[in-house]
């Protein structure tokens, strides 16, 4: 059975241009494996809790077997992303990078001994843990100008944080669904939407042949 993970990071439960297109995927994904499963994690509506104390004293404390409280939700997170053939990311611009929410789930899922490792490399001393698997990232944003060549483009941190963060774990084959223009929501806008429409699309059906 194939395993779709579905993350969406929005804080509009509504109106939403991420959650539209990751939403589009799951359907197309159902639609070519009517046996496979869908897990939906809503960051937006349910948020994790940031890291604290106890999470970082239980995260590099010695391993005795069984999981610590502390580290229980970031045990599931985790198991998630082991369990999932395919990944898919909704994360609109919120202040230049990724919403909060978002970055809470990362904190969560970034642990050494479970997604990431210590090398003897010197020049590459830290291996990813996590198998090589599709990543489809969902990206929105208020201006155009935060694209490649665009006047903001030194301001967009969002998609080269999630690429460090997913490839740091093992998770570098990503691909882009992008939209911009969110404020204006002109005939730009409404262009950007149909290609990323359409860019899901595409990504679904490669990805069920794949």
């Amino acid at each position: 059975m194939k395993t779709l993970l579905v993350i969406d990071s929005s804080a509009r439960s509504n109106r939403s241009t991420t959650r539209a297109l990751t939403h589009r995927f799951a359907e197309a994904w159902k639609g070519r494996f009517g046996d496979s499963a869908v897990i939906h994690r809503d960051l937006g509506a349910n948020p994790p809790p940031a890291i604290d104390d106890a999470w970082i004293a239980s995260a590099f404390g010695p391993p005795n077997g069984e999981t610590p409280a502390a580290l229980s939700r970031s045990e599931t997170f985790i198991s998630e992303l082991f369990q999932a053939d395919v990944i898919v990311i909704g994360a609109p611009m919120y202040n230049f990078g990724m919403p909060a929410a978002l970055k809470a789930y990362f904190d969560q899922i970034v642990r050494v001994g479970r997604t990431f490792d210590f090398a003897e490399d010197p020049e590459n001393p830290y291996k990813p843990l996590i198998p090589a698997k599709p990543v489809v990232v969902v990206t929105s944003k208020g201006s155009g100008e935060y694209e490649a060549g665009g006047m903001l483009e030194s301001l967009n941190f969002l998609e080269p944080h999630l690429a460090t963060i997913l490839g740091f774990i093992g998770l570098g084959n990503i691909a882009y669904a992008k939209v911009a223009r969110e404020e204006y929501k002109d005939e730009l806008w409404q262009q950007m939407v149909r290609e990323a429409e359409t860019t899901v699309d595409r990504l679904a059906a490669d990805l069920a042949i794949s």
